[in-house]
């Protein structure tokens, strides 16, 4: 049975990986060391700006709801963060606190912008938190391997994070512009999700034998660990880390695929 964290399970486990990115960072032999996932930045531009992407969302969940997101001013102010490593500490736990408050004061029900309206995820405060545990904790598995000590993310956010990345990030009522496919992703945890891509978008649904699905009417499937599941999707392992089957090229063309364009 899947089940989506609570709102202050989400809250408690982004201060979690909050401490851990902090700690990743603290361990790190330089703040001028580059990125292996993200090779155009140095460890202190990495966390400047996911300091400033958690300083946004709060700023957009203050806002309540809206056609746009705030503006620069209202969360940048223009300012970057401090270059000393404990001064850059400091400023990141800052960053992640005032997100945390300003989520554990909305609620997680106050309606918000959100840049994912064509997706079944609501656009409430409670899936911008959703939404802010699952980033965090990928980038701080960045840190970690840009340290040479990459974890897994945890079980229980892993399985919720790939699950918000099937429901929000990739479904869709956008028309996939490929030949229709069918594609299945199994946890080796126990759960499973059935991605239907056709002129109609990309429809996700938790996948459970009792359902009746067919595996075998699948056009390509991969098997992971949550995490590995989830680390694949955002572009930090490479699809051969996972147990696949069937047509390479959907992978391929899904992550190419904008739906925005």
């Amino acid at each position: 049975m899947h089940k989506i964290l609570t709102f202050p399970d989400q809250l408690r486990l982004i201060n979690e990986r909050s401490a851990a990115f902090r700690a990743a960072v603290a361990a790190a032999p330089s703040l001028d060391v580059q990125m292996p996932t993200h090779p155009e930045r140095t460890l202190f531009d990495h966390v400047q700006h996911v300091g400033m992407g958690r300083r946004k969302a709060a700023a957009i969940v203050t806002a309540g709801p809206a056609d746009a997101p705030p503006e620069e001013s209202a969360w940048g102010g223009g300012t970057s963060a401090p270059r000393e490593r404990e001064a850059l500490l400091a400023w990141w736990v800052e960053s992640v606190e005032h997100l945390a408050s300003v989520l554990r004061e909305a609620g997680p029900d106050r309606g918000c912008w959100t840049w994912w309206g064509d997706s079944p995820s609501p656009q409430t405060s409670g899936a911008w938190a959703r939404r802010q545990l699952h980033e965090i904790a990928v980038h701080t598995y960045d840190v970690q391997l840009t340290g040479g000590a990459p974890q897994p993310i945890p079980e229980k956010i892993a399985l919720d994070g790939f699950d918000d990345c099937q429901f929000t990030l990739c479904a869709t009522t956008v028309a996939w512009p490929h030949d229709p496919a069918i594609v299945d992703y199994h946890a080796t945890e126990g759960h499973s999700w059935r991605l239907r891509l056709s002129h109609n978008g990309a429809q996700v649904a938790h996948l459970t034998p009792a359902a009746g699905e067919d595996p075998d009417t699948t056009d390509a499937s991969a098997r992971g660990t949550a995490s590995d599941l989830v680390l694949f999707f955002y572009g930090r392992i490479p699809l051969d880390s996972l147990k696949f089957e069937g047509d390479r090229r959907i992978f391929d063309q899904l992550a190419a695929w904008d739906p925005s364009v």
